[in-house]
C-alpha cells in the first residue's frame, strides 16, 4: 500500500513537471508576432498593479490603425456637440498648463518672456479650448510666441492658422508636415497656416531662459517631431519627453515601419539620456494626462506628481510602441 501511494505521488510530480514543460513550450517565441504583442502588453504595468498606459496598449497592440486618411477625405466638419467633450483647463506644473479633451491635449509652457504652445487641437476646437482655456487660466494668448506642431494631423494642426494670424505666433513644424499642409492633406476648412519655421534635428526653441529641444522622428507622419524640456513641480525641475506621434495610421509597409521604429528608438534613447521622468504628448488617452491631472486636487505633501511616472515607466511607454510596431511589421513580412 505504501509503495502504491509512493508511485502515485511520483506520478503526480512527473505530471506537474510535464505540465510545466508544456507551458514553457506554449509561450510565444520572443521574435514572433505573438511574442512582441505579449511583450508590449506586459510593458503597461504601473503603480499598485494599475496599468500606466492601457490606452496606448489598446491603440497599438489590440486594435491598431493600419492606413492613413484617404487623400480625397472630406475636410473636418463642425460637430455641434463637440463642446460636451471639452474639459476645464488645468495648471499642471509651476510653469506648464493643460487644455483639451479626454483624448486631445494642448500644453502651454510659460516663461517670463512669453509662451511656447505645444499642439493646437482641431480647427473648430481651437477657439474655445486654446484661446478660451488660456484666458480661463489667467494667461494672455497674445503672449504665445511659438507653436510647436508635433505632427500635421487635423487634431494637432487645426489651430495653427488662428494662432499665427491673430496673435503673430511662429509655427514650428517638420519639413514633411509643412508639405502635408501645403498639399491640404487632412483638410483646412478655414484656410492653412503659412509656412514658417522648419524644424531641424536638435533645434532649440528658447524664450525667457526656457528651452525646448526638438528632435526629428519621422514615421507617424513624414515630419513628426518630439521634444525635451523641463518643467518645475514646486520649484523642483523635472524633465519631459514629448512624444510627437504614436499610432500606425500611415502607409503600412515594412519600410514605413522601419522608419517608425528607428525614430522611436532614437527618441527613447534621447529621453533616457536626458533623465526624463514624464512622458507627454498630444493624445491624452495615451499618457492619461486628463485623468492624472484630476488627481492633483487630492495630492498629499510628499507624494509624487501624478504625471511624474519615473524613468522606468517612460522607457516602458516606448517599449509598448516598439514591441507592437514589430508585431505589425512581422505580419507584413508574412504576407
Amino acid at each position: 500500500m505504501r509503495n502504491s501511494k509512493w508511485n502515485i505521488a511520483c506520478a503526480l510530480v512527473v505530471l506537474v513537471f510535464m505540465g510545466a514543460a508544456d507551458a514553457q513550450t506554449l509561450r510565444p517565441a520572443p521574435d514572433s508576432i505573438e511574442g512582441h504583442l505579449a511583450a508590449g502588453k506586459n510593458a503597461s504595468g504601473g503603480r499598485d498593479d494599475t496599468p500606466d498606459f492601457y490606452g496606448l496598449v489598446t491603440a497599438l497592440c489590440v486594435a491598431p490603425l493600419n492606413a492613413p486618411a484617404r487623400p480625397d477625405a472630406p475636410a473636418p466638419r463642425e460637430n455641434p456637440n463637440r463642446r460636451s467633450t471639452y474639459l476645464e483647463p488645468k495648471k499642471a506644473f509651476d510653469d506648464l498648463y493643460w487644455m483639451g479633451t479626454p483624448s486631445r491635449s494642448t500644453w502651454a509652457l510659460t516663461t517670463g518672456d512669453g509662451i511656447i504652445l505645444y499642439d493646437t487641437q482641431g480647427v473648430y476646437d481651437a477657439e474655445d479650448v486654446i484661446v478660451g482655456g488660456l484666458k480661463k487660466l489667467g494667461l494672455d494668448p497674445a503672449k504665445v510666441k511659438y507653436v510647436l506642431i508635433s505632427h500635421a494631423h487635423q487634431n494637432e494642426v487645426g489651430g495653427a492658422k488662428l494662432m499665427q494670424e491673430r496673435y503673430g505666433a511662429h509655427i514650428v513644424m517638420g519639413a514633411g508636415d509643412w508639405d502635408m499642409v501645403d498639399e491640404s492633406i487632412n483638410g483646412f476648412p478655414k484656410g492653412k497656416p503659412k509656412r514658417d519655421i522648419v524644424a531641424t534635428d536638435g533645434m532649440k526653441i528658447t524664450i525667457g531662459g526656457r528651452t525646448v529641444t526638438i528632435y526629428l522622428m519621422p514615421g507617424h507622419t513624414p515630419g513628426t517631431i518630439g521634444g525635451i524640456f523641463q518643467v518645475h513641480d514646486h520649484g523642483k525641475p523635472l524633465t519631459v519627453a514629448y512624444s510627437g506621434g504614436t499610432e500606425f495610421n500611415f502607409v503600412n509597409d515594412v519600410p514605413h515601419f522601419d522608419t517608425y521604429l528607428a525614430s522611436l528608438r532614437k527618441f527613447a534613447a534621447i529621453a533616457a539620456a536626458a533623465g526624463a521622468t514624464i512622458i507627454m504628448g498630444n493624445q491624452s488617452q495615451f499618457d492619461n494626462a486628463a485623468w492624472r491631472l484630476r488627481m492633483l486636487a487630492d495630492r498629499r505633501p510628499g507624494e509624487p506628481h501624478p504625471l511624474d511616472v519615473g524613468a522606468a515607466a517612460v522607457a516602458r511607454y516606448f517599449k509598448i510602441e516598439d514591441e507592437c510596431a514589430q508585431a505589425v511589421r512581422l505580419k507584413l513580412l508574412a504576407k
